[in-house]
């Protein structure tokens, strides 16, 4: 398979014309959703990454006090490394407070163009004293927050469509017992960083409302109240939370990060407790928990109860109480009678603690987790599984540290579970020059290390039955032009699900970036990764061995601006597939986006539209789409046919949003879509979405 030769012309001849015409507006750079698309190149469709668009968009509409944030508060931003956040903390210690955000200049470790990023985020006033809080000061300058969303699919899946009585009575799981909307509630009460209280409500399509099982309304709930840096108090949360400590080995609950096309992006930033915002129904703690300072040392502690869904391998027959399950069932939805009997079957209580002695330079913590269950977690028999957590009841302790000497960034957590499994990672962020850095990280994750929740960077998704190295370089030779790669070798010490032998793999990445102006931006990338997976080839004899299968892929990727209100974007990425039997499997996707913002009219728009290829499911091409606030899309493309949304915006007042998004795909070789019940006829497979917010 080729790429059609139309698509190559097409986005030379529109970059051509337009490469000229840049208008420099720093501001109106869509920081956020090109943040989001970074850490969302490894993640699938599913990943909700709530938390971090929410830090983002609270600083881009009350910008951060960057004469008082604390380094937690800096980080945040997902802009700063911990170099420059310690070089603005000591420039302010030795020379007192910034006039000016241009200030910035002269602290080492930032220059203009880190400066333009940071602007819509932070500011730099005159009142150089943080102000005392008070109950009426949080409740007269607090922000809140109600916002609603309905979307659904227009083409009926055949979980909806109408069956007999007794083609339901012989089997109920046959059609879902809901509407087809997904619901979606929220209502946020904010002052500063320092209080927060939010109710967040969900329904999926397929599950019933305010009726049958669910006569409680959404199928989820979640619920907070929040404070933090009041006095020695650093951090109090009740209801639902996020607990995530050191490097993600021990304890990380939430949204973490993976590899990302920046090279010096391997490090965790532990930030503590915080209140929980998304609607996973799983990566949360539901309880209570406090954070303490005391001279230099922060000490954290909390507890959690609460009902997770499982599938059940056992019960008792007179209490009809759950005494065996053979996983978690982490999917959140409940449309089904079978789906039902998984949901809040068994009970997970946790409790931990962390210490933390923070110096200027240095951080040491300490972390111990406890989780059990009120039933034993048996799972099914199989080899590549035997060393993985069962029974009741686990616990994890681990030490971390984070040490800043000169231009050397160290870091690093070991970590046990209760069965004596070790798991080890460190690594080092070298900065010889602002224009020249190297990364290394290294991991060392035993086949028999457990742990309930983790999020260190790895290429499992899992801190288990992994060893690995990784290397980094990030270079700016010259003005406008930045140059990122990194190389991750790996190595499987024992079986994985669908790989039966110890195994090895590598990725690596390289990305050049060329920036001309403040408002124009493109990039090349060539990335390449070998994962072994079992043969799919047919035996006489059962053998299930692994084969190295490899994928290549290459991108090119445009952004500018024709007015401060009009930005175009053009990508083209071309897959190769190597499943291992001597065959090669293509795939390409070519897209043009058209995003329109203007500062005097309340209505925007942001339009895609994308034709695709491909020899498959293998070569694949996930691509992130621009949508409605707190919604995210990253559908993967495959198969052969065109892809399409319109997102419009429109600001009624200051104070009420409405936004509506239609999006399809077009299937040139395809006469249905999905499978089992989400299945749909015909070749058109659309969703429409519409969310109004309303802020006072």
């Amino acid at each position: 398979m080729r790429v059609p030769i139309f698509a190559l012309l097409f986005f030379l001849l529109v970059t051509a014309g337009f490469a000229q015409q840049v208008i420099p507006d720093p501001k109106t750079d869509n920081f956020i959703e090109r943040k989001i698309e970074t850490i969302a190149e490894n993640s699938s469709e599913d990943i909700d990454f709530t938390t971090i668009f929410d830090a983002l968009n609270y600083y881009k509409d009350h910008p951060l006090e960057l004469n008082t944030a604390t380094a937690e508060e800096l980080q945040q931003l997902y802009l700063l490394s911990d170099f420059q956040i310690a070089a603005l903390i000591r420039h302010r210690n030795q020379y007192g407070k910034l006039l000016s955000i241009y200030e910035l200049q002269a602290v080492e470790g930032f220059d203009l163009a880190l400066i333009y990023q940071m602007l819509p985020f932070v500011k730099v006033s005159r009142d150089l004293n943080r102000l005392n809080i008070s109950v009426k000061d949080v409740f007269k300058y607090a922000r809140q927050e109600v916002m609603m969303r309905v979307s659904q699919g227009i083409e009926q899946q055949k979980g909806f469509t109408t069956v007999d009585s007794a083609e339901l009575a012989e089997n109920p799981n046959a059609r879902y017992l809901g509407s087809p909307q997904r619901v979606f509630a929220r209502y946020r009460f904010r002052y500063s960083n320092n209080v927060s209280f939010g109710i967040t409500a969900e329904k999926d399509a397929g599950e019933e409302f305010f009726r049958g099982t669910q006569k409680q309304g959404f199928d989820f709930y979640s619920a907070h109240f929040a404070l933090r840096n009041i006095g020695r108090l650093k951090a109090l949360t009740i209801g639902d939370f996020q607990a995530q400590f050191g490097q993600g080995l021990t304890c990380w609950t939430g949204f973490g990060f993976g590899k990302t096309s920046d090279a010096l992006n391997i490090k965790r930033s532990g930030l503590g407790l915080r209140p929980y915002t998304s609607i996973n129904e799983n990566l949360f703690l539901r309880g209570a928990g406090a954070t303490w300072a005391f001279w230099k040392f922060e000490i954290t502690a909390f507890a959690s109860r609460k009902a997770l869904n499982s599938n059940a391998s056992a019960g008792d027959s007179l209490s009809q109480d759950l005494q065996a399950f053979t996983n978690f069932n982490l999917s959140g939805l409940h449309r089904t009678p079978g789906e039902l009997e998984d949901k809040a079957n068994i009970t997970e209580q946790a409790w931990g603690t962390h210490l933390r002695y923070k110096a200027d330079n240095l951080q040491i913590g300490f972390t111990f987790a406890d989780f059990s269950y009120s039933a034993d977690l048996t799972r099914s028999p199989s080899p590549y599984n035997q060393f993985e957590f069962s029974g009741r009841h686990n616990q994890n302790v681990g030490v971390d540290f984070n040490y800043i000497f000169r231009n050397f960034n160290f870091f690093g957590e070991a970590s046990r579970s209760k069965n004596g499994g070790m798991a080890a990672t460190a690594g080092c962020i070298v900065s010889l020059d602002p224009r020249l850095s190297f990364s290394v990280l290294n991991r060392r994750f035993a086949r028999d290390y457990q742990v309930i929740y983790s999020a260190s960077i790895a290429e499992g998704s899992r801190s288990i039955n992994e060893n690995g190295l990784m290397v980094g370089i990030n270079m700016r030779p010259a003005k406008g032009i930045n140059f990122n790669a990194y190389f991750d070798q790996w190595r499987y010490p024992w079986l994985r699900y669908l790989v039966d032998a110890p195994t090895t793999g590598y990725d690596g990445l390289a990305q050049l970036n060329y920036t001309p102006s403040k408002t124009m931006d493109m990039y090349v990338r060539f990335r390449q990764r070998i994962r072994a997976r079992n043969t799919t080839a047919d035996f006489e004899e059962v053998i299930d061995y692994p084969i190295d299968q490899m994928q290549q892929n290459y991108r090119y990727d445009i952004i500018y601006k024709v007015s401060p209100s009009f930005k175009l974007r053009n990508r083209i990425e071309y897959v190769r597939f190597f499943p291992g039997d001597g065959r090669i499997e293509e795939g390409y996707v070519a897209l043009q986006d058209v995003i329109f913002k203007p500062m005097s009219m309340p209505l925007s728009f942001s339009v895609r539209y994308a034709l695709f290829r491909t020899d498959g499911y293998n070569p694949r091409v996930y691509a992130y789409e621009n949508d409605m606030l707190y919604s995210f899309s990253i559908p993967a493309y495959f198969n052969k046919g065109s892809r399409a949304y319109i997102n419009l915006e429109y600001n009624l007042g200051r104070n009420i949003d409405i936004w509506v998004r239609y999006a399809r795909f077009f299937y040139t070789d395809q006469t249905s879509s999905g499978s089992g019940l989400t299945e749909t006829q015909g070749p058109v497979k659309s969703d429409f979405r519409v969310q109004i917010r309303l802020r006072f």
